[in-house]
């Protein structure tokens, strides 16, 4: 078992060029982690393999969005996510996270990937926000409080979760033209 730290408002910035790639099993039991994760989380691979994903998650981050995000990876579906991470030092870094799915020739879950990137400013104060209050309805009336409020704030916007993704992530203006082939 890893030690976990105390959380320290301290942010690890990296190189957006930077890849975080993970794999877990079905329960969520770290299987693979490349060396940009071990890097930037300050864990040496021996100590993550084998131990839980959510090692190295952040107290600050709702327990619904993790409920959101395993439950559609259980159902065999793709999803993405804007999480906060802790690192071994206490350390903060954000990242955005694609989450993959991996069957058997039967169709079967075998495992779940991850590919992560560094999270843009403009992402992480967006999210920030979001998690803050969904995380203080957490604490004082449970995780279906908490979704119920995700829900009405998507609602409010008329997007679902994938949406409200896309429109915070991808680049606006002259930036999404320049880009529009990247992520279109």
């Amino acid at each position: 078992m890893i030690y976990r730290p105390l959380a320290i408002d301290q942010e690890i910035k990296f190189n957006k060029k930077k890849f975080i790639v993970s794999k877990t099993d079905t329960k969520g039991k770290i299987l693979f982690v490349n060396k940009n994760l071990c890097d930037i989380s300050g864990y040496e691979e021996e100590a993550l393999v084998g131990s839980p994903h959510n090692v190295l998650r952040h107290p600050d981050m709702p327990q619904s969005i993790f409920f959101l995000v395993w439950n559609s990876l259980l159902r065999g579906e793709h999803v993405s996510a804007v999480l906060k991470n802790l690192a071994r030092s206490g350390e903060y870094y954000w990242v955005i996270v694609d989450f993959d799915v991996k069957k058997d020739q039967e169709g079967n879950i075998k495992s779940f990937s991850s590919f992560q990137s560094s999270a843009p400013k403009q992402v992480i104060e967006t999210m920030e926000e979001l998690y803050e209050t969904m995380l203080k309805i957490e604490k004082k009336h449970g995780m279906e409080g908490s979704l119920s409020y995700l829900e009405s704030f998507l609602e409010e916007r008329g997007v679902n979760y994938d949406n409200f993704l896309d429109e915070i992530i991808k680049p606006k203006g002259f930036m999404n033209k320049f880009f529009g082939g990247m992520w279109g």
